[in-house]
């Protein structure tokens, strides 16, 4: 298992085929504003890639595009609803078909209010992971190895996670609204970008 960093873009060929974990880091959580440093992704077999973007970036990343873009990939993620605008908004890719962990535990984990990827990671998988590091400077010139191993934690477990939450929505018999509840996401990050971020627009009000 290793952690590779990444300049601009992604390597060809390091990913070999299937659902791909995908996370972010920015400077902060307003997207237009806080820039996209980071953005880290694993085939699920054991190494993690991190792509780091220098202030100014042109977001070109053509590899990385490809992966997140292609319509065969299933992509996992922790809380899809702010990966897919950043990515939308900085990368200019649909990042779907979109599988998100948070909804799927929030729709069979109704037993607890605590679905962040600690808790998640820690019931499912007996396994610890630090969050320290959520909140330091992603766009500094390095990166620590602190954050470096952070920011790939972030995508380690999510193959193993999503095979549990997969099995567990079957058995409830959610797996269908969790479906659409994925399929709706990309719209729901659109909506974000385009400034109805906490309005419930289906709400009465």
């Amino acid at each position: 298992m290793a952690v590779h960093l990444h300049e601009e873009d992604l390597p060809p060929g390091v990913l070999a085929n299937g659902p791909v974990a995908v996370d972010s880091e920015t400077m902060g959580l307003i997207t237009p504003r806080d820039r996209l440093c980071v953005v880290q992704i694993s085939d699920g077999g054991g190494d993690e890639h991190l792509v780091r973007f220098a202030p100014g970036s042109l977001y070109a990343a053509p590899n990385l595009k490809a992966v997140l873009a292609d319509p065969g990939r299933i992509k996992l993620y922790h809380f899809a609803r702010f990966d897919l605008a950043a990515i939308a908004h900085y990368l200019k890719v649909n990042a779907a078909p979109v599988f998100c962990t948070k909804i799927a535990s929030k729709l069979v984990r109704t037993y607890t209010d605590r679905h962040g990827l600690k808790d998640l990671v820690r019931e499912l998988l007996g396994k610890e992971i630090s969050k320290q590091q959520q909140s330091s400077d992603w766009g500094g010139a390095v990166l620590s190895e602190a954050q470096k191993d952070y920011a790939a934690s972030d995508v380690r477990y999510l193959h193993a996670c999503h095979a549990i939450l997969v099995e567990r929505l079957e058995r409830e018999g959610r797996m269908g609204l969790a479906q659409a509840c994925f399929d709706f996401l990309p719209h729901r990050a659109a909506l974000d970008l385009a400034g109805w971020p906490e309005h419930d627009i289906f709400s009465h009000e």
